[in-house]
């Protein structure tokens, strides 16, 4: 076959609204970093996923306790191949709960360490931790070199925000050492959180989380299902941080962000920063 000279697009087809950036996406900036859940991948799939869209993914998470069940091999893999990539990838912060009430918090440092995660997600979704347990297993993760991401939220059916406690913790896991929290939604994103049991936005909460957030850069919200997506984007702008993505959805999230899907189609018309309201 024979080939054909590469050729590049027009930067405005690329990225008509100028808002992103592929290289250098960090938290505490308005970078549009997007977090994937990854609830069992192959190691072809894992690469098919990097080759597409590796350069849209900043953080890939193994749901809940899935590393534990992998092959070694497969698991050191995925890691070495995430990390070549660039990118931070972690166990789910279930397994950390698992640890923590079993008792086996520092087996659990020292396995993921061992194998090569370079982040961690710090959360009680399932159980409650205490103010002090919590400061203490995010600052034994950053010990460790790991970069640390938390998570606000319960698990269960029917759970919401309360506006304050979310500020609060926030507040106290930034100064442990946390790079981002994360707004719970689950992997179904329904009836948990800012979502309710048709996975419709809380609109009010929504306002008032907008309202009281001093640091949207250092936010993450768990947002699994496009509408929800559509609305964290059309709140926030392009740069908004979004996790629990299905890995088939990494590069449709992209053209979101850019403008180049209808749903989005605005932010490819402006240059100038977007500020939305709800």
């Amino acid at each position: 076959m024979k080939s054909v000279a590469p050729t590049n697009w027009h930067p405005l087809l690329r990225d008509p609204g100028a808002h992103r950036e592929t290289k250098g996406r960090k938290p505490g900036t308005a970078a549009g970093m997007t977090m994937i859940i990854d609830k069992g991948l192959g190691s072809a799939a894992f690469c098919d996923l990097l080759e597409t869209a590796g350069s849209y993914i900043d953080i890939v998470k193994l749901g809940f306790g899935t590393a534990v069940l992998y092959d070694d091999e497969l698991l050191i893999k995925k890691i070495l191949l995430a990390k070549a990539k660039g990118l931070t990838i972690m166990p789910g912060g279930t397994l950390l709960e698992r640890a923590v009430s079993k008792g086996v918090v520092s087996s659990f440092f020292e396995m993921i360490c061992k194998f090569g995660f370079n982040g961690v997600e710090v959360s009680d979704g399932t159980i409650n931790l205490s103010r002090a347990k919590r400061t203490e297993l995010i600052r034994e993760a950053a010990a460790r070199g790991l970069t640390v991401y938390s998570e606000y939220g319960k698990k269960i059916a029917g759970s919401t925000i309360d506006i304050s406690e979310f500020l609060f913790t926030a507040d106290e896991d930034w100064n442990a050492g946390v790079e981002l929290i994360t707004v719970e939604a689950r992997e179904s994103g329904q009836n948990v959180g800012l979502f309710d049991e048709n996975g419709r936005c809380r609109e009010h909460t929504l306002a008032q989380l907008k309202e009281a957030i001093g640091e949207p850069e250092r936010i993450l919200w768990e947002a699994p299902l496009k509408p929800q997506q559509v609305l964290l984007l059309h709140t926030f702008g392009p740069q908004v941080h979004l996790g629990n993505i299905a890995p088939a959805d990494a590069l449709a999230l992209e053209t979101m962000r850019r403008g180049l899907r209808s749903d989005t189609f605005e932010f490819g018309d402006r240059h100038e920063p977007i500020v939305y309201m709800i």
